[in-house]
Formats: structure tokens, C-alpha cells, sequence
């Protein structure tokens, strides 16, 4: 299909990613033209603006330049393709990140003060976990986020690369997880069909070929709300990095 005025073929999933340098080291003006009737950050944030009340389908360049009384051509200037929009899309909203309170020294507790504030803000923009799926660059607001986290892991005896880890694990389980979490609450699941998957479960649990599920169904129940649950499994995420060497370490010559 070919492409229309306000679909790029880099408006498409698949497209290159945005170059880093051109995003991000060169001034917020477009490269030619007449003087700019628009900024790049207005531009952004109507975008956001649109995605936060309609979803992320709903950001098209065409729509955008709407929001913004602009011709759909001339946002080109500041935005060549979606991806692009995308990008600055994601770094505007993760200024919001920032500032965030100040460590406290226990990387554990300052390691998850990091997921709680990356929660906080997918929850407030619920297209934000969608958005994170393609791989993206690393804008000002992102890297200064980083930072504060790289910080976090500061007293924790591994090098910079496993850092780096690190924090990619924890925000590819928050973005997860929050993903996960939207969808549920989207989803209106009626008592008859809750209890229908419970009365489900407890029918195979007792059929004799699955004894694992039936002692974990046996276990005593625990809060579910979406707090408890992520909390729950951000402690177990956070808690068992381990650092220290384990036997086989410490067998290995030189260990």
C-alpha cells in the first residue's frame, strides 16, 4: 500500500530507529525553511497529549499537526517519522522522573524507589509500555533517570556493564508488568467467570497428575491488589540479585 501524506513509510512498525545524534545533539529548530512557527517540545507534548487521551494508535503525524494548527508537511521539519515522534515522546514524559527522591544508601531500597517511579509514570501514561517495546535511544531525560539509578547501584560490587543490566532487567519488568496490569483493568471480568476459573483450577489440582499446582493452590492466600502484587514481585527481582560468589565461583582456579 503506498503511503499517504500523513503515513511515512517510517510512520510503519519496523522502520530504522531514530539516529541519536541527529535527535539529540542538534538544536531544537528545523534544518530548513522559514522561520519556525512551532517548537519541537510543543510539538512533543501535544503528541503526548493526543496518546495519554487516545492511545498510542491515535498519534499520527496528520493528528498531531492538527492538535497544533500546523500543516501536516511541516512537521516533518522537526519529526521526519513517527519513530522519531516516538522517541521524543518517551524522553518528554521521563523528565517527569525526575527529580526523584534522594538515595538513601541501600541500594536494595533505593533499586526499587527506581520501579516504583517508573510505575508511577506508565500508570499515568498508559501508552508508555507499548512505546518501550521497539528499542530506544537514550534522550536527556532518560540519561538523567539512568544516572540517578547507576547511582542507586553504586555500592554493589559489579562493573559498569552489569550495571547497565541491571537496570534494563528492572525496567523490562516494570514496563512488563504495568503492561500486563493495564490490561487487566481494562478487561471487566464478571464474578461468574472468576469463580468459573477457580472451580477450573481446583477440579485439576485434584486429579491427581498435577500435585505441584494442587500444593500451591493449598498455599494461604495473598493480597491481590495491583500495589501488593507488584510489590510482592519487585522484592523478589530486587532481592535475589545476589553478588557474592557462589560455590562454583569460589571451585573455579583463582576463585
Amino acid at each position: 500500500m503506498p503511503a499517504s501524506p500523513g503515513d511515512r513509510p517510517g510512520d510503519r512498525p519496523g522502520a530504522p530507529g531514530a539516529d541519536p545524534r541527529q535527535l539529540w545533539l542538534t538544536p531544537d529548530r528545523p534544518r530548513r525553511g522559514r522561520r519556525p512557527a512551532f517548537s519541537r517540545e510543543a510539538i512533543t507534548a501535544a503528541a503526548v497529549a493526543l496518546a495519554d487521551a487516545e492511545g498510542l494508535d491515535a498519534v499520527t503525524m496528520r493528528a498531531v499537526a492538527a492538535r497544533v494548527g500546523a500543516g501536516v508537511m511541516s512537521l516533518y521539519s522537526y519529526a521526519p517519522d513517527k519513530e522519531t515522534l516516538l522517541e521524543l515522546m518517551v524522553d518528554h514524559v521521563s523528565g517527569e522522573l525526575l527529580p526523584p527522591a534522594p538515595l538513601c544508601g541501600d541500594w536494595r531500597a533505593d533499586l526499587k524507589a527506581v520501579a516504583r517511579h517508573q510505575r508511577a509514570l506508565m500508570l499515568r501514561h498508559p501508552w508508555l509500555p507499548a512505546a518501550l517495546t521497539a528499542r530506544r535511544t537514550l534522550g536527556p531525560h532518560t540519561l538523567a533517570f539512568l544516572e540517578h539509578a547507576l547511582a542507586a547501584l553504586r555500592p554493589l560490587p559489579l562493573d559498569g556493564a552489569a550495571k547497565l543490566e541491571v537496570f534494563s532487567l528492572l525496567t523490562g519488568f516494570v514496563t512488563s508488568h504495568v503492561g500486563h496490569e493495564l490490561a487487566r483493568a481494562a478487561t471487566v471480568d464478571s464474578a461468574d467467570r472468576a469463580a468459573a476459573e477457580a472451580d477450573y483450577l481446583a477440579t485439576v489440582a485434584a486429579d491427581g497428575h498435577h500435585p505441584e499446582l494442587a500444593r500451591a493452590l493449598a498455599a494461604p492466600g495473598r493480597p491481590l491488589t495491583p500495589e501488593a502484587t507488584f510489590t510482592r514481585f519487585l522484592d523478589r527481582l530486587v532481592d535475589g540479585l545476589d553478588t557474592r560468589p557462589g560455590p562454583e565461583a569460589a571451585a573455579r582456579p583463582g576463585g
